[in-house]
C-alpha cells in the first residue's frame, strides 16, 4: 500500500494529496502528523514552494529519515509552477539512496488571502493530472 505525506500552507498541495489519496483508497497525512510506514510500498512527498524550496517541516522529514531503496513520488505546487520545490526534494532523496520514481507539479495560487494570481488552481484539470500521476507511480 502506498503512503501520502504532505506539506501545504495555502491548502494548494492539500488538494492534490487529498485527490491521490482518494484514487489510491488510502489517506493523505498533514507531514507535521507522518512518520514514514517502513512497509509501505511508493511513497509518495509532496510540498509547496517557499522560496523555491519544499516547506521546513518536509525538508526535515527528508533530513531525518532513510530513503536507502526507497520508491519515491514526489509532487508539488508554486506560484510559478516551475516546480523548484520537487527538483529540490528529488536531490536531496537522491543523496540519501531514494529512488525517485516520478514527480508532478502544477501551478498553485499565491496570496490566497487576496486570491489574485494563479486564481483557480490547482483546478480540476491539475487534480485529474494529479490522480492520473498518483496511478501511474503507485503501479511501479
Amino acid at each position: 500500500m502506498p503512503q501520502i505525506i504532505y506539506e501545504s500552507i495555502s491548502g494548494n498541495t492539500r488538494k492534490l494529496a487529498d485527490a491521490m489519496a482518494g484514487e489510491l483508497g488510502i489517506k493523505a497525512v498533514d507531514v507535521r502528523a507522518a512518520t514514514i510506514d517502513p512497509g509501505a510500498g511508493v511513497l509518495f512527498l509532496g510540498s509547496g514552494c517557499y522560496g523555491r524550496e519544499p516547506g521546513k517541516n518536509m525538508s526535515k522529514l527528508i533530513e531525518t529519515n532513510k530513503f536507502q531503496g526507497r520508491k519515491v513520488a514526489l509532487f508539488g505546487t508554486s506560484g510559478g509552477g516551475l516546480g523548484m520545490e520537487v527538483k529540490a526534494m528529488a536531490e536531496a532523496l537522491k543523496g540519501k539512496g531514494a529512488i525517485v520514481i516520478g514527480s508532478y507539479q502544477c501551478l498553485g495560487k499565491v496570496l490566497p488571502a487576496l486570491n489574485l494570481i494563479n486564481r483557480g488552481h490547482p483546478n480540476n484539470v491539475d487534480i485529474e493530472a494529479a490522480r492520473k500521476f498518483a496511478r501511474e507511480m503507485a503501479r511501479t
